[in-house]
């Protein structure tokens, strides 16, 4: 599981700086304000947690048995894909079916976080 972590993570992380950057150029003159916002929002968020998922890549490595780093992991890899991926087709696209997926990414990313927060509470204590 921390070599999947690791490989999401850093591939995560990679898309988000090309997709940053089309959106920063190709985009920027063909996307109304409110769409270059939630793309944004999506370019952003997924950074965000490609960081995370490194981390917990990271801690994978030492704490190899910690079931909730497993589960962190698995959590933001589907945060990743639900919450960013429906809203980059949410504004790249004429779809609106995936407007429905984005808050189930933002229970994903809240699930991996509190994963991530009590196995380190349990580890310390």
């Amino acid at each position: 599981m921390a070599k999947l972590a690791l490989l999401a993570g850093s591939v995560a992380g990679m898309l988000a700086v090309v997709l940053g950057a089309f959106g920063a150029h190709a985009l920027k003159a063909r996307l109304e304000p409110a769409q270059l916002d939630a793309y944004q929002t999506a370019v952003n968020y997924q950074m965000y947690h490609a960081l995370a998922l490194l981390l917990t890549g990271l801690l994978l490595l030492h704490f190899r048995e910690v079931a909730l780093l497993h589960w962190a992991s698995l959590l933001f890899i589907a945060g990743i894909v639900l919450f960013s991926g429906s809203l980059y087709l949410l504004t790249l696209t004429d779809m609106r079916w995936p407007g429905p997926i984005t808050p189930l990414g933002g229970l994903s990313f809240i699930a991996a976080w509190l994963c991530l927060a009590v196995a380190g509470v349990r580890s310390i204590g």
